[in-house]
């Protein structure tokens, strides 16, 4: 089993509002993409994990039609996005569970294609981490394996899991992946924009194909 796991705990500052609540193309609030695309692509009821005051983004997840699951993470403002990541992996780690997926709030645009694959080259390689790569640069959600639990777990908070990823770089298996949503990184309103030009922008060229079909 691929445990899953979304950080949305920050205090999303240079945003100025909620980034999990935000509207995606579509329709859907960031978590709720992310939510569905983690369960669409093979994980099963991902964790999301949020701010104890954060009362909005704990309703929307715990509401009836959501699969997540709500976790409260009480470091979340000292700890920073590690502490987040081990509050899930607090959770989540339980017999069977042979690896975790992780994902911020902020790359909503991720395809359960893209989940899949990455579950299936996990399950084919056992690496200890598996992230994909679009057109060269590398990004989520990212697969931590049982085998480097521990070294998050001691992780210097300072680094957080880039030190995980620093110390497995020679053995990282970075799939390939034709998904521009795995470098997602909404921070502030102009990329919030930027994402939903991109996004009319693509759509407007899958319908032009399909006219001159």
């Amino acid at each position: 089993m691929i445990a899953g796991v979304i950080l949305a705990a920050g205090r999303s500052t240079r945003m100025g509002k909620p980034k999990a609540l935000l509207i995606a193309p579509g329709g859907r609030t960031f978590v709720t993409c992310l939510v569905e695309t983690l369960i669409d692509g093979g994980v099963d009821a991902p964790f999301v994990v949020g701010r104890c005051d954060d009362e909005l983004l704990k309703s929307t997840v715990e509401s009836p039609d959501s699969r997540g699951r709500w976790i409260e993470n009480p470091d979340a403002d000292s700890g920073g996005q590690l502490s987040s990541l081990l509050a899930g992996l607090r959770k989540a780690d339980r017999p069977g569970v042979r690896a975790l997926m992780v994902v911020p709030v902020d790359a909503p645009l991720v395809a359960p294609e893209t989940v899949s694959r990455l579950i299936g080259v996990f399950t084919a390689t056992g690496a200890p981490i598996v992230r994909p790569r679009y057109q060269g640069r590398n990004g989520h959600p990212v697969v931590f394996s049982r085998a480097v639990f521990d070294e998050l777990r001691h992780a210097d908070p300072t680094i957080g899991a880039k030190a995980v990823l620093r110390a497995h770089q020679q053995s990282i298996v970075n799939v390939d992946v034709d998904d521009p949503g795995v470098t997602g990184d909404v921070d502030t309103p102009q990329d919030y924009e930027r994402l939903v030009a991109s996004h009319t922008a693509a759509r407007r060229g899958h319908d032009s194909v399909d006219d001159e079909r």
